[in-house]
């Protein structure tokens, strides 16, 4: 089974060449890495072409933004899985897609998802927050919850299916995405209780500036699926408070 796995980037040198290492340090060996440049103009393409003999597809242009890269990645993966690790972020561990291809294998499910976490910029070892799933229930949605979208995992016929990324969002769209696949009766998903994936804090989404945008959005995608509006809003948003303060009080590795 290969898993592809896209990354997109603009304007990061610092840390692009640890996401590609973090790629080609897994023991899996089935990964195509798809990475998509915006056009950075800071050298960041200088780093990933220290790296082109062992990605699956580069390329860098001007895109629409960063949903437009990530369904341009979409369009170019040969993949049977499809995943997305963003030019911040790490993977958990070195036998993470290991672990992901075992869950596809055994579960037969069209969709994988497991828990992730939020570390400090520049020290990965500092968990700032902690992003913990559970096996799917519909009624979950209601009350704002979703799983962190950089652990979800999809066949590749799902987005054939269900359509790619809505470039009408400019920060939403991996939720509304996430609706769109946990709203369809027809796919089936398996909860892997596994640590997958670790974020550097500071990303599109991450940032205070644009948390008002990203509920507008949010609101507006919770009416399109029919989901109780501002009560689904504030549980997703007050998910986030225990988040934060569980790694106060436990520590992670």
């Amino acid at each position: 089974m290969k898993i592809s796995i896209i990354t997109i980037v603009y304007n990061n040198r610092e840390h692009i060449a640890s996401c590609i290492e973090s790629v080609l340090g897994q023991t899996y060996a089935n990964v195509e890495h798809l990475v998509i440049d915006g056009g950075s103009t800071d050298g960041t393409q200088l780093v990933i072409e220290r790296y082109t003999d062992r990605l699956g597809y580069y390329v860098s242009e001007p895109d629409k933004g960063l949903y437009n890269a990530l369904n341009k990645g979409i369009q170019k993966a040969t993949g049977a899985v499809i995943g997305i690790l963003h030019s911040d972020d790490l993977f958990y561990a070195s036998d993470t897609l290991a672990q992901v291809a075992a869950a596809f294998e055994q579960s037969g499910a069209d969709l994988v998802y497991g828990n992730g976490m939020y570390v400090d910029r520049e020290d990965i070892n500092t968990v700032k927050r902690v992003y913990r799933s559970k096996p799917f229930k519909k009624r979950y949605l209601n009350w704002g919850w979703i799983p962190l979208h950089t652990t979800i995992y999809v066949k590749r016929e799902v987005f054939d299916t269900y359509g790619l990324y809505d470039e009408g969002y400019r920060i939403a769209s991996d939720y509304e995405i996430s609706l769109r696949w946990f709203k369809a009766p027809a796919l089936n998903s398996y909860f892997l209780n596994a640590w997958l994936v670790k974020m550097r804090l500071g990303g599109k989404s991450t940032t205070a500036s644009l948390q008002k945008r990203k509920s507008a959005e949010d609101l507006q995608i919770i009416r399109k699926f029919e989901l109780p509006g501002y009560l689904t809003l504030f549980s997703k948003i007050g998910r986030k408070i225990p988040q934060y303060l569980i790694p106060k009080f436990k520590k992670f590795s």
